[in-house]
């Protein structure tokens, strides 16, 4: 079962935010775990092209992950960095006490109808009612894990396929796409099928970048995971995501381990 939180964030203008007890991260309690906060940036990109009257859908998120988020107060700017009517570049800059603490820049494309000729090669992803349970917030500290129900099969060190959902909203009292919702968990594929023992060595991600053919739908976010190390300490988590209709993109995380 999953924790019960009001959210993961609270909103306090259109551009200032505070993180809830609900981000407290795995790596340090005291810091925000970057999933929620990467949901949240989707979702304010998401926003702001609607505002401006936009059409196009989110295709693509590419996230830097520039340092530590503490728990508390931060600021997000969203600027247009290429505009135009069918192929728009998007950046939302999250700014924590002065400093840049994550970058993100997305590419919002034009939609039309190719379900003609719409297909993937990707392998299909185990049920969700045929994998068990797996205690994602026994396994990792602070409470955003706590948030999660997750089940996960596991196939071999470093390589799992896993089910995840939260019930916890982005937003306190604001609605948001399921897209944003699923972008807003994506992270925790790094930590879903650990290639060592995370009290032992770090692997921390400094970037996310995903790529979605589809836009998912449901409440459940597949990750079809491999995670990889380096002979020196670079590391990499590569996941095809699904929803419960099938694959809808793919998920790469690049890795600082630590000893």
């Amino acid at each position: 079962m999953t924790a019960s939180h009001t959210a993961y964030f609270r909103q306090h203008s259109p551009t200032r935010f505070e993180a809830t007890q609900a981000t407290a991260g795995a790596w340090n309690t005291a810091e925000q775990h970057i999933a929620p906060v990467i949901g949240l940036l989707a979702h304010l990109i998401e926003q702001d092209h609607g505002c401006r009257g936009g059409s196009l859908r989110l295709a693509s998120l590419s996230c830097d992950i520039l340092g530590v988020l503490p728990i508390g107060e931060f600021d997000v700017e969203v600027t247009v960095i290429r505009p135009g009517r069918t192929i728009e570049l998007v950046e939302a800059v999250l700014t924590s006490n002065g400093r840049t603490g994550v970058r993100a820049r997305a590419w919002m494309l034009q939609t039309a109808d190719t379900s003609a000729i719409e297909g993937t090669s990707f392998p299909a992803m185990p049920t969700v009612e045929s994998i068990p349970a797996f205690p994602f917030g026994e396994t990792w500290n602070g409470e955003c894990v706590k948030t999660v129900e997750a089940r996960r099969e596991y196939v071999g060190p470093g390589r799992a396929r896993s089910w995840v959902r939260t019930s916890t909203p982005l937003i306190d009292g604001v609605e948001t796409s399921t897209q944003a919702r699923m972008i807003g968990m994506l992270d925790f594929a790094n930590g879903m099928v650990p290639r060592a023992d995370p009290s032992e060595v770090g692997f921390p991600n400094v970037d996310l970048n995903v790529s979605l053919f589809r836009v998912p739908s449901g409440s459940w976010l597949g990750l079809d995971s491999t995670v990889s190390f380096g002979a020196d300490a670079i590391g990499q988590t590569e996941s095809v995501v699904h929803d419960e209709h099938g694959p809808v993109g793919t998920l790469t995380q690049t890795l600082t381990i630590r000893l």
